[in-house]
């Protein structure tokens, strides 16, 4: 891809890659960190991911992990992002969120954010960040095992998020999950993939213009779908459904977003095709 790039779905703490990590905490290795970032499952990338998160114990810590992506992003043509960031972790672990958040933005100034609350938390700690979403002006969305806890459990969160809703949503589970996002105002839903189990629903997120952020090597990865050739991506692009490449958390998955273009390609999508995927990040965009 030789024209800029946009991604809308992209974790902070998963795109760390093992010499950042290294650099963050000396004490391990990069092999160390090579190991925990082979999984075979969702359940295994929980893990791993908050193993990260642990390593991440101050602002110097975050300022670091977002110079990082700062230059990769940059490496990769890669000219506007959405920085999900795990602000229910951060709460959660009694850290100083604003000073973190403040680094990033330091290091990032110009790429929105989203901050991520826990699903397995549950609705109570969500509020909180949701309202530290208000404060700085970013998306609220709601990360971790979407099968641990009802979506209305976060709906006084979501309520004050108001139109800057962005869960993960059909990743693992199903396709009522979806529906579940959709209903609670969703304005993109991470992942979604399950919503190719109901071709309603797919007309319904076409109908309402409501893209998912699709994230290729991720959902192999985790094992959300069994292979590449299984992934359901191009079926729901013919189905009409907005759809946005995204590599969810890069240093993890040992992806970048012009390899994602790659795979996408060798899926069956063509030239133009290709082209409106690349469109539909800066059209969905929530600067936009």
């Amino acid at each position: 891809m030789t024209k800029p790039l946009g991604e809308l779905h992209l974790h902070l703490e998963g795109s760390i890659s093992p010499e950042t990590l290294g650099a963050i905490d000396p004490s391990v290795s990069v092999a160390d960190v090579e190991a925990m970032y082979r999984f075979e499952s969702f359940a295994g990338f929980l893990e791993a991911y908050k193993w990260v998160v642990r390593k991440m114990a101050s602002p110097r810590h975050y300022a670091m992990a977002a110079r990082a992506l700062k230059k990769r992003l940059a490496s990769d043509g890669v000219e506007y992002a959405e920085l999900n960031v795990s602000v229910g972790v951060m709460l959660w672990r009694e850290q100083n969120a604003r000073a973190n958040l403040a680094a990033i933005q330091s290091a990032l100034p110009q790429c929105p954010l989203i901050f991520d609350a826990v699903r397995q938390h549950g609705g109570d700690p969500a509020i909180a960040v949701a309202e530290l979403a208000l404060e700085f002006d970013a998306g609220f969305g709601i990360g971790g095992d979407e099968a641990s806890r009802p979506l209305a459990e976060f709906a006084d969160a979501i309520r004050l998020a108001g139109g800057a809703f962005f869960p993960h949503a059909g990743e693992t589970s199903n396709a009522a999950s979806v529906r579940d996002a959709l209903e609670y105002g969703a304005r993109r839903i991470g992942h979604g993939i399950r919503a190719i189990e109901d071709h309603g629903l797919c007309r319904e997120l076409r109908e309402r213009n409501i893209p998912l952020e699709i994230s290729i090597s991720s959902n192999v990865a985790t094992g959300a779908v069994e292979s590449l050739a299984a992934h359901p991506v191009h079926r729901l692009f013919d189905l009409g459904v907005p759809v946005v490449l995204n590599t969810d958390d890069p240093a993890m998955f040992q992806t970048s977003l012009p390899r994602e273009f790659e795979i996408a390609a060798g899926l069956g999508f063509s030239a133009d095709e290709l082209e409106i995927l690349r469109q539909n990040a800066f059209r969905y965009a929530r600067a936009r």
